[in-house]
Protein backbone atom coordinates (compact mmCIF):
# COMPACT_ATOMS: atom_id res chain seq x y z
CA UNK A 1 0.00 0.00 0.00
CA UNK A 2 1.22 3.29 -1.21
CA UNK A 3 1.50 6.49 1.52
CA UNK A 4 1.81 9.70 0.26
CA UNK A 5 5.66 11.26 1.00
CA UNK A 6 4.31 14.44 1.51
CA UNK A 7 3.54 12.46 5.32
CA UNK A 8 7.01 11.09 5.73
CA UNK A 9 8.92 13.94 6.85
CA UNK A 10 10.33 11.18 10.15
CA UNK A 11 10.90 7.69 10.28
CA UNK A 12 7.31 7.24 12.13
CA UNK A 13 5.51 7.90 9.33
CA UNK A 14 7.24 4.86 7.50
CA UNK A 15 5.05 2.38 9.93
CA UNK A 16 2.37 0.41 8.69
CA UNK A 17 -1.06 2.59 8.54
CA UNK A 18 -3.47 1.89 11.38
CA UNK A 19 -5.07 3.13 14.78
CA UNK A 20 -2.03 3.55 17.25
CA UNK A 21 -2.09 2.20 20.87
CA UNK A 22 -1.70 5.41 23.40
CA UNK A 23 -0.02 4.92 27.10
CA UNK A 24 -2.56 5.37 29.73
CA UNK A 25 -0.42 8.59 30.57
CA UNK A 26 -0.67 10.01 26.74
CA UNK A 27 -4.15 9.33 27.23
CA UNK A 28 -4.63 11.79 29.84
CA UNK A 29 -2.16 14.43 28.35
CA UNK A 30 -4.82 14.12 25.47
CA UNK A 31 -7.64 14.15 27.63
CA UNK A 32 -6.29 17.95 29.48
CA UNK A 33 -5.26 19.20 25.95
CA UNK A 34 -8.84 18.33 23.88
CA UNK A 35 -11.40 19.31 26.59
CA UNK A 36 -9.53 22.85 27.07
CA UNK A 37 -10.16 22.81 23.19
CA UNK A 38 -13.31 21.73 23.76
CA UNK A 39 -14.30 24.11 26.26
CA UNK A 40 -12.89 27.07 23.90
CA UNK A 41 -14.87 26.04 21.01
CA UNK A 42 -17.96 25.82 23.23
CA UNK A 43 -17.45 29.43 24.06
CA UNK A 44 -17.44 30.58 20.55
CA UNK A 45 -21.27 29.55 20.01
CA UNK A 46 -23.05 28.34 23.75
CA UNK A 47 -24.01 31.93 24.35
CA UNK A 48 -25.73 32.95 20.73
CA UNK A 49 -28.96 31.74 21.59
CA UNK A 50 -28.62 33.11 25.31
CA UNK A 51 -28.29 36.95 24.03
CA UNK A 52 -32.16 38.30 24.15
CA UNK A 53 -32.05 37.11 27.90
CA UNK A 54 -28.63 38.43 28.70
CA UNK A 55 -30.05 42.13 26.99
CA UNK A 56 -32.67 41.75 28.88
CA UNK A 57 -31.49 40.61 32.41
CA UNK A 58 -28.04 43.18 31.96
CA UNK A 59 -29.80 46.13 29.92
CA UNK A 60 -27.74 45.64 26.75
CA UNK A 61 -29.81 47.26 23.70
CA UNK A 62 -29.72 45.20 20.39
CA UNK A 63 -27.21 46.58 18.90
CA UNK A 64 -24.74 46.51 22.26
CA UNK A 65 -25.25 42.83 21.90
CA UNK A 66 -22.47 41.97 19.58
CA UNK A 67 -19.96 43.04 21.89
CA UNK A 68 -20.86 40.33 24.05
CA UNK A 69 -19.28 38.14 20.92
CA UNK A 70 -16.90 40.76 19.40
CA UNK A 71 -15.50 41.60 23.19
CA UNK A 72 -14.33 37.47 23.25
CA UNK A 73 -13.11 37.14 19.32
CA UNK A 74 -11.42 40.47 19.81
CA UNK A 75 -8.49 38.99 21.96
CA UNK A 76 -9.02 35.37 21.12
CA UNK A 77 -7.80 36.06 17.72
CA UNK A 78 -6.02 39.39 18.08
CA UNK A 79 -3.61 37.65 20.30
CA UNK A 80 -2.97 34.20 19.23
CA UNK A 81 0.18 34.60 17.20
CA UNK A 82 1.71 36.01 20.14
CA UNK A 83 0.92 33.81 22.81
CA UNK A 84 1.82 31.06 20.31
CA UNK A 85 5.54 32.76 20.06
CA UNK A 86 6.01 33.32 23.88
CA UNK A 87 4.93 29.58 24.56
CA UNK A 88 7.85 28.98 22.39
CA UNK A 89 10.33 31.25 24.11
CA UNK A 90 9.00 31.41 27.84
CA UNK A 91 7.85 28.06 27.88
CA UNK A 92 4.31 26.71 26.73
CA UNK A 93 3.13 24.64 30.04
CA UNK A 94 3.29 27.76 32.38
CA UNK A 95 1.50 29.67 29.19
CA UNK A 96 -1.28 26.92 28.83
CA UNK A 97 -1.80 26.68 32.84
CA UNK A 98 -1.88 30.82 33.13
CA UNK A 99 -4.67 31.04 30.26
CA UNK A 100 -6.93 28.46 31.70
CA UNK A 101 -6.72 30.38 35.15
CA UNK A 102 -7.54 33.59 33.48
CA UNK A 103 -10.02 31.96 31.47
CA UNK A 104 -11.71 29.88 34.67
CA UNK A 105 -11.78 33.07 36.53
CA UNK A 106 -13.13 35.26 33.61
CA UNK A 107 -15.90 32.71 33.39
CA UNK A 108 -16.55 33.63 36.95
CA UNK A 109 -16.92 36.83 36.32
CA UNK A 110 -19.32 36.72 33.33
CA UNK A 111 -21.50 34.27 35.62
CA UNK A 112 -21.54 36.70 38.32
CA UNK A 113 -21.83 40.08 35.79
CA UNK A 114 -24.14 42.66 37.36
CA UNK A 115 -23.78 45.09 34.28
CA UNK A 116 -22.74 45.32 31.03
CA UNK A 117 -19.58 46.73 31.56
CA UNK A 118 -18.34 43.92 34.11
CA UNK A 119 -20.03 41.17 31.86
CA UNK A 120 -17.73 42.76 28.70
CA UNK A 121 -15.00 42.48 30.90
CA UNK A 122 -15.21 38.62 31.76
CA UNK A 123 -15.54 38.00 27.99
CA UNK A 124 -12.55 40.35 27.21
CA UNK A 125 -10.38 38.08 29.65
CA UNK A 126 -11.94 35.31 28.35
CA UNK A 127 -10.84 35.74 24.98
CA UNK A 128 -7.64 36.66 26.55
CA UNK A 129 -7.12 33.10 28.02
CA UNK A 130 -8.04 31.63 24.72
CA UNK A 131 -5.60 33.19 22.82
CA UNK A 132 -2.93 32.01 25.32
CA UNK A 133 -4.67 28.36 25.87
CA UNK A 134 -5.28 27.80 21.80
CA UNK A 135 -1.84 27.74 20.20
CA UNK A 136 0.35 26.38 23.30
CA UNK A 137 -2.08 23.69 23.69
CA UNK A 138 -2.01 22.85 19.87
CA UNK A 139 1.65 22.86 20.35
CA UNK A 140 1.99 20.78 23.23
CA UNK A 141 0.07 18.18 21.39
CA UNK A 142 1.73 18.43 18.48
CA UNK A 143 5.22 18.15 20.11
CA UNK A 144 4.11 15.16 22.85
CA UNK A 145 3.11 13.01 19.95
CA UNK A 146 5.80 12.38 17.28
CA UNK A 147 5.08 12.92 13.40
CA UNK A 148 2.92 9.77 12.08
CA UNK A 149 0.43 7.59 13.22
CA UNK A 150 -0.13 9.20 16.73
CA UNK A 151 0.05 12.56 16.01
CA UNK A 152 -2.79 11.87 13.12
CA UNK A 153 -4.68 10.49 15.80
CA UNK A 154 -4.58 13.14 18.32
CA UNK A 155 -5.18 15.49 16.19
CA UNK A 156 -7.92 13.79 14.68
CA UNK A 157 -9.85 13.46 17.98
CA UNK A 158 -8.72 17.51 18.68
CA UNK A 159 -10.36 18.37 15.36
CA UNK A 160 -13.24 16.42 16.09
CA UNK A 161 -14.19 18.09 19.47
CA UNK A 162 -13.24 21.47 18.16
CA UNK A 163 -16.22 20.99 15.88
CA UNK A 164 -18.42 18.99 18.02
CA UNK A 165 -18.03 21.99 20.63
CA UNK A 166 -19.07 24.73 18.19
CA UNK A 167 -21.99 22.51 17.27
CA UNK A 168 -22.49 21.38 21.08
CA UNK A 169 -22.93 24.87 22.14
CA UNK A 170 -25.28 26.00 19.87
CA UNK A 171 -27.54 22.52 21.33
CA UNK A 172 -26.76 23.44 25.14
CA UNK A 173 -26.70 26.76 25.19
CA UNK A 174 -30.68 27.08 24.21
CA UNK A 175 -31.56 24.07 26.41
CA UNK A 176 -29.40 26.08 29.50
CA UNK A 177 -30.84 29.21 28.72
CA UNK A 178 -34.38 27.90 28.69
CA UNK A 179 -33.76 25.67 32.14
CA UNK A 180 -31.22 27.44 33.82
CA UNK A 181 -31.13 31.41 32.38
CA UNK A 182 -28.46 32.92 30.41
CA UNK A 183 -26.05 32.71 32.99
CA UNK A 184 -25.73 28.79 33.26
CA UNK A 185 -24.28 29.19 29.88
CA UNK A 186 -21.11 30.94 31.54
CA UNK A 187 -21.13 28.79 34.33
CA UNK A 188 -20.46 25.19 32.14
CA UNK A 189 -17.00 27.04 30.85
CA UNK A 190 -16.32 28.00 34.42
CA UNK A 191 -16.85 24.14 35.50
CA UNK A 192 -14.43 23.26 32.38
CA UNK A 193 -11.74 25.15 33.28
CA UNK A 194 -12.36 23.62 37.13
CA UNK A 195 -11.67 19.89 36.03
CA UNK A 196 -8.83 20.70 33.62
CA UNK A 197 -6.33 22.96 35.59
CA UNK A 198 -6.05 20.93 38.49
CA UNK A 199 -5.22 17.92 36.08
CA UNK A 200 -3.18 19.67 33.52
CA UNK A 201 0.42 20.51 36.20
CA UNK A 202 1.01 17.37 37.05
CA UNK A 203 0.30 15.70 33.17
CA UNK A 204 1.92 18.10 30.87
CA UNK A 205 5.55 17.98 29.81
CA UNK A 206 7.86 20.48 31.01
CA UNK A 207 9.09 23.05 27.98
CA UNK A 208 12.16 24.82 28.57
CA UNK A 209 12.82 27.99 26.88
CA UNK A 210 13.95 27.71 23.66
CA UNK A 211 15.85 30.77 22.61
CA UNK A 212 18.36 31.03 19.32
CA UNK A 213 21.58 29.46 19.07
CA UNK A 214 24.48 31.43 19.75
CA UNK A 215 27.52 31.58 17.75
CA UNK A 216 29.09 28.90 19.78
CA UNK A 217 26.19 26.51 19.90
CA UNK A 218 24.75 27.38 23.00
CA UNK A 219 21.36 28.86 23.45
CA UNK A 220 20.86 32.62 23.79
CA UNK A 221 18.62 34.52 26.41
CA UNK A 222 15.56 34.44 24.49
CA UNK A 223 13.84 37.57 22.99
CA UNK A 224 10.76 38.76 21.97
CA UNK A 225 9.92 40.68 18.68
CA UNK A 226 8.12 43.18 20.67
CA UNK A 227 7.58 45.87 16.69
CA UNK A 228 6.41 42.60 15.34
CA UNK A 229 4.25 42.08 18.47
CA UNK A 230 2.11 45.02 18.46
CA UNK A 231 2.17 45.82 14.39
CA UNK A 232 0.27 42.11 14.03
CA UNK A 233 -1.26 42.05 17.26
CA UNK A 234 -2.86 45.43 16.94
CA UNK A 235 -3.77 44.71 13.00
CA UNK A 236 -5.41 40.97 13.87
CA UNK A 237 -7.56 43.31 16.54
CA UNK A 238 -8.23 46.05 13.92
CA UNK A 239 -9.64 43.59 11.45
CA UNK A 240 -11.65 41.12 13.66
CA UNK A 241 -13.59 44.24 14.85
CA UNK A 242 -14.42 45.68 11.55
CA UNK A 243 -15.23 41.95 9.82
CA UNK A 244 -17.31 41.48 13.63
CA UNK A 245 -19.12 44.96 13.42
CA UNK A 246 -19.37 44.65 9.88
CA UNK A 247 -21.39 41.26 9.93
CA UNK A 248 -24.16 43.23 12.04
CA UNK A 249 -23.79 46.59 10.70
CA UNK A 250 -22.55 46.76 7.27
CA UNK A 251 -19.11 48.03 5.72
CA UNK A 252 -20.31 51.24 5.24
CA UNK A 253 -19.87 52.51 8.35
CA UNK A 254 -16.83 54.95 9.35
CA UNK A 255 -15.61 52.95 11.99
CA UNK A 256 -15.34 49.40 9.70
CA UNK A 257 -13.33 51.53 7.11
CA UNK A 258 -11.23 53.02 9.27
CA UNK A 259 -10.87 49.50 11.16
CA UNK A 260 -10.07 48.03 8.03
CA UNK A 261 -7.42 50.02 6.94
CA UNK A 262 -5.37 50.43 9.46
CA UNK A 263 -5.72 46.68 9.62
CA UNK A 264 -3.74 46.22 6.26
CA UNK A 265 -1.63 48.94 7.07
CA UNK A 266 -0.20 47.31 10.24
CA UNK A 267 -0.36 44.28 8.47
CA UNK A 268 1.43 45.15 6.13
CA UNK A 269 3.98 47.24 8.88
CA UNK A 270 4.13 43.71 10.36
CA UNK A 271 5.30 42.21 7.41
CA UNK A 272 8.28 45.15 6.97
CA UNK A 273 9.23 44.56 10.59
CA UNK A 274 9.77 40.56 10.09
CA UNK A 275 11.95 41.06 7.10
CA UNK A 276 14.17 42.89 9.13
CA UNK A 277 14.02 41.81 12.53
CA UNK A 278 17.03 39.76 13.79
CA UNK A 279 14.66 37.52 16.14
CA UNK A 280 10.99 37.53 14.27
CA UNK A 281 7.79 36.83 16.03
CA UNK A 282 7.09 34.81 12.21
CA UNK A 283 9.99 33.40 10.55
CA UNK A 284 9.33 34.47 6.61
CA UNK A 285 11.07 31.43 5.51
CA UNK A 286 8.23 29.46 7.29
CA UNK A 287 5.68 31.64 5.54
CA UNK A 288 7.27 31.20 2.28
CA UNK A 289 6.76 27.18 2.37
CA UNK A 290 4.40 25.73 0.49
CA UNK A 291 2.74 23.92 2.82
CA UNK A 292 2.66 26.55 5.59
CA UNK A 293 1.21 29.13 3.12
CA UNK A 294 -1.48 26.68 1.01
CA UNK A 295 -2.15 24.82 4.04
CA UNK A 296 -3.27 27.59 6.04
CA UNK A 297 -5.00 28.91 2.74
CA UNK A 298 -7.04 25.59 2.72
CA UNK A 299 -7.73 25.98 6.78
CA UNK A 300 -9.14 29.80 5.93
CA UNK A 301 -11.49 28.46 2.93
CA UNK A 302 -12.63 25.05 5.18
CA UNK A 303 -13.63 27.59 8.45
CA UNK A 304 -15.15 30.73 6.77
CA UNK A 305 -17.17 29.01 4.47
CA UNK A 306 -18.25 26.12 6.44
CA UNK A 307 -19.27 28.80 9.32
CA UNK A 308 -20.97 30.87 6.52
CA UNK A 309 -23.53 28.10 5.71
CA UNK A 310 -24.27 27.23 8.97
CA UNK A 311 -25.38 30.61 9.34
CA UNK A 312 -27.42 31.06 6.29
CA UNK A 313 -28.84 27.74 7.12
CA UNK A 314 -29.88 28.56 10.94
CA UNK A 315 -31.68 31.25 8.88
CA UNK A 316 -33.24 29.41 6.53
CA UNK A 317 -34.65 26.60 9.01
CA UNK A 318 -36.56 29.18 10.90
CA UNK A 319 -37.62 32.16 8.81
CA UNK A 320 -38.33 30.30 5.56
CA UNK A 321 -39.10 26.44 7.27
CA UNK A 322 -40.39 27.66 10.24
CA UNK A 323 -38.47 25.10 12.75
CA UNK A 324 -38.50 25.96 16.10
CA UNK A 325 -34.96 26.94 17.75
CA UNK A 326 -35.16 23.44 19.28
CA UNK A 327 -35.52 21.90 15.71
CA UNK A 328 -33.18 23.85 14.26
CA UNK A 329 -30.46 22.52 17.10
CA UNK A 330 -31.39 18.98 15.82
CA UNK A 331 -30.36 19.55 12.76
CA UNK A 332 -26.88 20.76 13.85
CA UNK A 333 -27.20 18.05 16.31
CA UNK A 334 -26.53 15.54 12.93
CA UNK A 335 -24.21 17.55 12.30
CA UNK A 336 -22.14 17.14 15.18
CA UNK A 337 -22.64 13.50 15.63
CA UNK A 338 -21.23 12.75 12.24
CA UNK A 339 -18.22 14.90 12.76
CA UNK A 340 -17.68 12.50 15.84
CA UNK A 341 -17.55 9.76 12.75
CA UNK A 342 -14.77 11.50 10.20
CA UNK A 343 -13.15 12.31 13.49
CA UNK A 344 -12.40 8.80 13.81
CA UNK A 345 -11.80 7.95 9.81
CA UNK A 346 -9.65 10.87 9.09
CA UNK A 347 -6.48 9.76 10.54
CA UNK A 348 -6.85 6.33 8.64
CA UNK A 349 -7.57 8.53 5.45
CA UNK A 350 -4.70 10.80 5.98
CA UNK A 351 -2.45 7.09 6.40
CA UNK A 352 -3.52 6.10 3.28
CA UNK A 353 -3.55 9.41 1.23
CA UNK A 354 -1.38 11.64 2.66
CA UNK A 355 -2.19 15.14 4.66
CA UNK A 356 -1.92 16.70 1.22
CA UNK A 357 -4.21 14.90 -0.67
CA UNK A 358 -6.82 14.49 2.08
CA UNK A 359 -6.81 18.26 2.23
CA UNK A 360 -7.89 18.55 -1.53
CA UNK A 361 -10.10 15.87 -1.54
CA UNK A 362 -12.07 17.16 1.53
CA UNK A 363 -12.06 20.73 0.33
CA UNK A 364 -13.40 19.28 -2.73
CA UNK A 365 -15.94 17.16 -0.89
CA UNK A 366 -17.38 19.79 1.20
CA UNK A 367 -17.45 22.80 -2.07
CA UNK A 368 -19.48 19.67 -3.71
CA UNK A 369 -22.27 18.96 -1.08
CA UNK A 370 -22.39 22.97 -0.24
CA UNK A 371 -23.77 22.80 -3.97
CA UNK A 372 -26.36 20.68 -3.55
CA UNK A 373 -28.28 23.26 -0.91
CA UNK A 374 -28.95 25.09 -4.14
CA UNK A 375 -32.13 22.75 -4.81
CA UNK A 376 -33.52 24.13 -1.28
CA UNK A 377 -36.94 25.53 -1.55
CA UNK A 378 -39.66 26.27 0.47
CA UNK A 379 -40.96 22.67 0.91
CA UNK A 380 -41.27 20.75 4.19
CA UNK A 381 -38.48 17.51 2.15
CA UNK A 382 -36.08 21.10 1.74
CA UNK A 383 -34.89 20.01 5.83
CA UNK A 384 -34.17 16.55 5.03
CA UNK A 385 -31.81 17.98 2.14
CA UNK A 386 -30.10 20.57 4.80
CA UNK A 387 -29.62 17.90 7.22
CA UNK A 388 -28.00 15.61 5.10
CA UNK A 389 -26.19 18.31 3.23
CA UNK A 390 -24.38 19.99 6.28
CA UNK A 391 -23.48 17.17 7.60
CA UNK A 392 -21.82 15.02 5.03
CA UNK A 393 -20.35 18.39 4.02
CA UNK A 394 -19.41 18.66 8.39
CA UNK A 395 -17.62 15.44 7.55
CA UNK A 396 -15.63 16.77 4.76
CA UNK A 397 -14.83 20.10 6.75
CA UNK A 398 -13.75 17.87 9.79
CA UNK A 399 -11.50 16.13 7.12
CA UNK A 400 -9.69 19.50 5.93
CA UNK A 401 -9.26 20.74 9.97
CA UNK A 402 -7.27 17.73 10.44
CA UNK A 403 -5.26 17.64 7.41
CA UNK A 404 -4.35 21.26 6.92
CA UNK A 405 -3.05 21.29 10.71
CA UNK A 406 -0.68 18.41 9.55
CA UNK A 407 -0.15 19.93 6.32
CA UNK A 408 1.40 23.35 8.34
CA UNK A 409 3.01 21.72 10.84
CA UNK A 410 4.45 18.69 9.51
CA UNK A 411 8.29 18.94 9.18
CA UNK A 412 8.56 21.98 11.26
CA UNK A 413 11.33 21.45 14.51
CA UNK A 414 9.73 21.61 18.04
CA UNK A 415 11.30 24.67 18.64
CA UNK A 416 8.91 26.26 15.86
CA UNK A 417 5.89 24.47 16.81
CA UNK A 418 3.97 26.95 18.42
CA UNK A 419 4.38 29.96 15.64
CA UNK A 420 3.49 27.21 13.47
CA UNK A 421 0.53 26.22 15.23
CA UNK A 422 -0.32 30.02 16.56
CA UNK A 423 -0.55 30.33 12.51
CA UNK A 424 -2.96 27.44 12.72
CA UNK A 425 -5.09 28.70 15.33
CA UNK A 426 -5.08 32.40 13.71
CA UNK A 427 -6.36 30.86 10.42
CA UNK A 428 -9.16 29.23 12.17
CA UNK A 429 -10.05 32.33 13.99
CA UNK A 430 -10.04 34.61 11.01
CA UNK A 431 -11.72 32.31 9.08
CA UNK A 432 -14.33 32.16 11.38
CA UNK A 433 -14.96 35.72 11.83
CA UNK A 434 -14.81 36.74 8.01
CA UNK A 435 -17.17 34.37 6.68
CA UNK A 436 -20.51 35.96 7.63
CA UNK A 437 -19.71 39.39 7.08
CA UNK A 438 -18.02 38.65 3.69
CA UNK A 439 -20.84 36.50 2.45
CA UNK A 440 -23.33 35.75 4.97
CA UNK A 441 -24.84 39.63 4.64
CA UNK A 442 -25.36 38.95 1.29
CA UNK A 443 -28.70 36.83 2.87
CA UNK A 444 -29.92 39.28 5.35
CA UNK A 445 -29.86 42.12 3.39
CA UNK A 446 -31.65 40.49 0.10
CA UNK A 447 -35.29 41.36 -0.49
CA UNK A 448 -35.94 37.57 -0.53
CA UNK A 449 -34.52 36.01 1.53
CA UNK A 450 -34.70 32.37 0.07
CA UNK A 451 -32.72 33.86 -3.50
CA UNK A 452 -30.09 35.23 -0.65
CA UNK A 453 -29.74 32.09 0.48
CA UNK A 454 -28.80 30.36 -3.07
CA UNK A 455 -27.34 33.11 -3.75
CA UNK A 456 -24.61 32.48 -0.71
CA UNK A 457 -24.63 28.96 -1.45
CA UNK A 458 -23.24 29.49 -4.93
CA UNK A 459 -20.61 31.84 -4.09
CA UNK A 460 -19.84 29.94 -0.93
CA UNK A 461 -19.33 26.71 -3.55
CA UNK A 462 -17.65 27.83 -6.08
CA UNK A 463 -14.84 29.60 -3.43
CA UNK A 464 -14.31 26.28 -1.74
CA UNK A 465 -14.14 24.27 -4.89
CA UNK A 466 -11.90 27.14 -6.71
CA UNK A 467 -9.36 26.77 -3.37
CA UNK A 468 -9.53 22.91 -3.58
CA UNK A 469 -8.19 23.09 -7.53
CA UNK A 470 -5.39 25.69 -6.68
CA UNK A 471 -4.39 24.06 -3.32
CA UNK A 472 -4.13 21.08 -4.71
CA UNK A 473 -1.86 22.53 -7.61
CA UNK A 474 0.76 24.40 -5.66
CA UNK A 475 0.92 21.25 -3.12
CA UNK A 476 1.39 18.60 -6.35
CA UNK A 477 4.28 21.09 -7.58
CA UNK A 478 5.79 21.60 -3.94
CA UNK A 479 5.76 17.55 -3.77
CA UNK A 480 7.24 17.41 -7.00
CA UNK A 481 10.27 19.62 -5.95
CA UNK A 482 10.91 17.58 -3.31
Amino acid sequence: MAIDTTTQTSPATTTPPGVPRLSTREKLVLFVLCAAQFMVALDFSVLNVALPDLGRDLGMSQSALQWAVTAFALPSGGFLLLFGRVGDLFGRRGLFLTGLAVFGAASLLSTLAWDPASFLAGRALQGIGAAAIVPTGMSLLTTTFPEGPARDRALGISGTLLSLGFTIGMVAGGTLTDTFGWRSTMALLMVFALIVLPLAPGLLPKTPPRGPQGAAGAPERPRLDVPGAVTVTTGLLSLIYALSTAADHGFGRADVIAALIAGLVLLTAFAIVESRSAAPLVSLPMLRRRTVAWGNLGGLVTFSMMSTIVFVLTLYLQEILRLSAFETGLVFGVQGLLSVVAGTLAPKVIGRLGARRTLVCSLTGQGALIATLLLLDTHGWSAWLATAAVALASMCHLGAIISYGLTVTSGVPDEEQGLATGLVTSTQQVGITIGIPLLGVLATTSGDLLSGVHTVVALDAAIVLAAAALIGLALRRAQSRT
